[in-house]
């Protein structure tokens, strides 16, 4: 009986394998995720035409001039408005249009309010997100194995017991309200600007815009921070706690190793497979938390964008913010996957007992 090709590919490259099912996994969940989201923005009450009716009704009321009957647009313009954008159509066939651009043409489309490509605003706006986010994941990593470590070693004592209770609190605190604190203490005290991010471009002055942009990312960052260590550093703790009650720890102690070696050439290692895991979780959330964060903060990030534009009811660049940043956790959770793989030498995917 012949052997499916699959089945051979998948015994000589277990990894590439999995890597390449991953891919097509990611294609499905990006294309149902897609559809969802037409479906949702159809489902919402009104749609861009009336938002940009209401605006241009609002601005000539404002203005003063004509008659109401003047200031308001016929059916007929409006349907018209409609048929050009091609909102007439049922979602699902909108979808389809808007999959066959991206996918024939790699157009991602232009914006239904500023008429500016949506390719040209996500470029404009990812580069601060993923700066801002991957500041928060280094340090929140780093800091959350130093101090997780280090209270586990203190396991029981008043120290360890202080830690974890301003951990809980804080992994347990609403992060909009530490925000509007620390926008408030920012807007009381003066020490740091209210907004995060300097007001002049960093091709006017690179040197200057790096020392200005940290100074006014610090707060955002610094309630970033708080949010997410908490959890990060209690799983960590927990999970050497764990290693060290293990047999082979005792093992080690017994042959006479010494306790820095048995915890951070032995237990400390094993505490990267429950980190990796969580850490493309870890990016989700922090991408979603920018959101709020960049709304208080006036940070052009990619948050702010998906806001204006789910409030205009943009659906083009709604689907295309959503798709991306999608994309980056789904590609997050594969590459947390591979990493796995390679610092766990018992992980071997596409064999018995392997992933």
């Amino acid at each position: 009986m012949a052997v499916p090709v699959w089945r051979v590919f998948k015994a000589k490259f277990p990894l590439v394998s999995f890597i390449t099912s991953r891919i097509l996994t990611m294609i499905v969940i990006l294309f149902i995720l897609g559809w969802a989201l037409f479906a949702l923005m159809a489902l919402a009450p009104g749609d861009i035409v009336d938002q940009m009716m209401q605006q241009q009704l609002m601005s000539q009321t404002e203005a003063g001039g004509g008659s109401e009957r003047d200031n308001v647009l016929s059916e007929e313009q409006m349907a018209r408005m409609r048929a050009e954008m091609g909102l007439d159509k049922p979602f699902t066939v909108q979808y389809f249009h808007w999959l066959t651009r991206v996918l024939v043409h790699h157009d991602l489309g232009v914006s239904l309010i500023s008429k500016a490509p949506v390719s040209f605003l996500i470029k404009s706006r990812i580069v601060n997100s993923l700066v801002l986010n991957l500041i928060s994941l280094v340090f929140i990593t780093l800091f959350s194995f130093l101090l997780g470590v280090y209270f586990s070693s203190k396991a029981g004592t008043r120290v360890d017991v202080a830690a974890t209770f301003f951990a809980l609190f804080f992994h347990a605190f609403p992060g909009i309200l530490l925000l509007i604190l620390l926008q408030l203490f920012a807007s009381i005290t003066g020490l740091f600007p209210v907004t995060a991010y300097p007001d002049f471009p960093i091709s006017e002055n690179p040197i200057k815009f790096i020392f200005s942009y940290n100074y006014h990312v610090f707060l955002p960052l610094f309630a970033s921070f708080l949010g997410g260590i908490g959890g990060t550093m209690r799983m960590i703790r927990s999970t050497m706690l764990d290693q060290m009650g293990m047999p082979y720890i005792m093992a080690l102690r017994a042959r006479g190793i010494s306790e820095r070696r048995v915890y951070l050439n032995h237990a400390f290692r094993n505490t990267l497979n429950p980190y990796i895991t969580g850490s493309a979780n870890l990016l989700a959330s922090l991408f979603s938390g920018s959101l709020v964060l960049e709304i208080i903060f006036s940070y052009p990030g990619i948050g702010r964008l998906m806001y204006d534009a789910v409030m205009q009811q943009d659906v083009n660049l709604v689907l295309a913010n959503n798709m991306f940043i999608s994309a980056l956790v789904l590609l997050g959770m594969t590459i947390s996957d591979i990493l796995l793989a390679i610092v766990d030498p018992r992980i071997r995917y596409g064999k018995e007992g392997g992933a």
